[in-house]
């Protein structure tokens, strides 16, 4: 069986798929935040979020969700009313992410110790 490689050797990785997948999961909260809105669909809200995630601090939670919003991997919706009320969900191309983080959860699984 032949391993094939998405990355081509001696290219820069932000230029592959690969490269780009990583620019919208990789940091310390977003697979995370991504996994935890997937399991509580259709929507979290922010103060549920933090309280699921537990160690994260404020400013990191806000500036994550709007990276992740902003790469169109979560939709962000706010009601005007008082007090404010915004509601997180995935959207259709952070669904599409599921699978991965699934494998990655597999990989994981067979091969701790």
């Amino acid at each position: 069986m032949e391993n094939k490689s998405c990355v081509e050797k001696n290219i820069k990785l932000e230029d592959t798929g690969f490269g780009y997948t990583l620019s919208l999961i990789g940091g310390k909260y977003k697979m995370i935040i991504i996994y935890k809105l997937y399991e509580n669909s259709p929507f979290m809200r922010y103060n549920e979020l933090k309280r699921s995630i537990g160690n994260i601090s404020f400013k990191t939670l806000t500036s994550t969700l709007k990276e992740l919003e902003e790469d169109n991997i979560i939709i962000r919706k706010e009601y005007p009313q008082i007090p404010p009320r915004v509601e997180y969900s995935l959207s259709k191309k952070g669904e599409t992410l599921i699978p991965i983080l699934n494998m990655m959860c597999d990989w994981g699984e067979k091969n701790s110790i």
